[in-house]
């Protein structure tokens, strides 16, 4: 391929693109202590009622995750920890995509007051049901 050529070009912008997308994602998904590290998709559905929304928390344990309210009530925060698997200490690892350690997002609520009706975990995704209120 010659360097002027359009395919040579297209080709070198999209690695640059592979590159800059795998840099954002070790930035947004590092592994350490402290803070929290990595935060979790979601999903939001609002209703003529409520909220329903919806974390992604592949392998997190029930008793790992806390559900708050802020004390303004706009905003929901999930937090915990996803550990890595004990297997993983004696292991060689060649891939490791799914996050690990601290979590915590907090959601911004859309306008209006709402309770947290219940939250449960079910299939690798924590539900959570708001009300809103009058």
């Amino acid at each position: 391929m010659h360097p002027k050529d359009p395919k040579y070009s297209m080709w070198s912008e999209a690695l640059d693109l592979l590159q800059s997308a795998e840099r954002l994602q070790r930035q947004f998904f590092q592994v350490g202590a402290g803070a929290a590290c990595w935060e979790p998709p979601i999903d939001m559905y609002e209703t003529a009622d409520g909220l329903w929304i919806l974390v992604a928390l592949p392998g997190v344990a029930p008793e790992q995750i806390r559900v708050m309210i802020d004390g303004t009530a706009v905003a929901i925060i999930v937090a915990g920890e996803r550990p890595l698997p004990v297997e993983s200490r004696r292991a060689m690892i060649h891939r490791l995509e799914i996050p690990y350690g601290h979590f915590e997002r907090r959601i911004a609520l859309p306008g209006g007051r709402f309770e947290l009706l219940d939250h449960q975990l079910d299939r690798g995704c924590l539900a959570l049901r708001l009300r809103r209120l009058a």
